[in-house]
């Protein structure tokens, strides 16, 4: 039997953990539709962030769900909406719009006021900025300064996962492992107990493969999605881990969270 799935857009001015919980909460009431697909845009606070999102979310046919707090972005999603055909969910407004209209007060407008501002909540915002800066290897220097840096082929989960273990307060770069691409030479200065090297099954890296490339309107029978090309990754992969020590990871049928744990774990017993 085929599993429904949906995709979702995320979108907030600040981390956008309230929504997360709420979606995740949501989904356990579903078990029988995949609602893993997540991608997640914090720190959206002006329009020109917002308007690619809202079109790209509607060609991908997504869900958009925002915990938007400025009044001019959520004007800007409804009025989107009203002339498209995107479906959205505002998880602020409805009930602060009650409060204003009963009380006559004013919100603040101010994004992640629900956060303490705390050393803990500056770190867990330097993370995600870190993150985002070296993710998919757009810059090797950030290695250098990351508390884990993510190994493996294309759809391993490595931007995801980056950005779970951020809100966990670890600063994470990654890098796609490539065969005709040269490594960096910061992996050579890197304590191996940092490198995670994630890895998947050939099936399972192929389905995933095929439905990035469905959604993104293209043909799913290419090189990318060969067999005989993706074991030709993962046994260069291997190749790589084995030379650095990685602490090895099979993403296969394991949530994010249930991977950063490990991975947590793991870091943990080898000191």
């Amino acid at each position: 039997m085929q599993t429904d799935k949906i995709k979702i857009y995320l979108v907030s001015d600040s981390v956008g953990e309230t929504a997360q919980k709420i979606i995740s909460a949501v989904s356990a009431q579903y078990p029988s539709i995949d609602m893993s697909d997540i991608q997640r845009f914090p720190f959206i606070t002006d329009e020109e962030l917002l308007q690619p999102i809202l079109r790209d979310a509607l060609h991908d046919k997504a869900i958009v769900v925002t915990t938007l707090v400025n009044k001019k972005l959520v004007a800007m999603v409804k009025d989107f909406a009203n002339r498209t055909s995107l479906q959205y969910v505002d998880y602020m407004s409805p009930l602060s719009d009650i409060i204003e209209g009963t009380f006559g007060v004013q919100p603040l407008q101010e994004p992640g006021a629900i956060h303490k501002l705390n050393e803990q909540y500056f770190s867990r915002v330097s993370a995600i900025e870190f993150a985002v800066r070296y993710d998919d290897g757009k810059d090797s220097k950030g290695f250098l300064e990351a508390d884990y840096v993510l190994l493996g082929v294309s759809r391993t989960s490595k931007t995801p996962l980056s950005m779970y273990m951020a809100n966990r307060n670890h600063k994470v770069a990654n890098l796609p492992l490539i065969p005709e691409v040269s490594l960096p030479a910061e992996l050579d200065q890197i304590d191996p107990k940092k490198i995670i090297g994630l890895t998947a099954s050939i099936d399972s890296l192929m389905d995933i493969r095929k439905s990035r490339l469905h959604s993104l309107g293209l043909k799913e029978d290419s090189a990318y999605t060969n067999a005989d090309r993706i074991q030709e990754e993962l046994v260069y992969a291997n190749s790589v881990f084995e030379k650095y020590n990685a602490l090895v990871i099979n993403v296969d049928k394991k949530s994010i969270e249930e991977t950063s744990t490990i991975i947590e774990d793991l870091v943990q017993n080898k000191q």
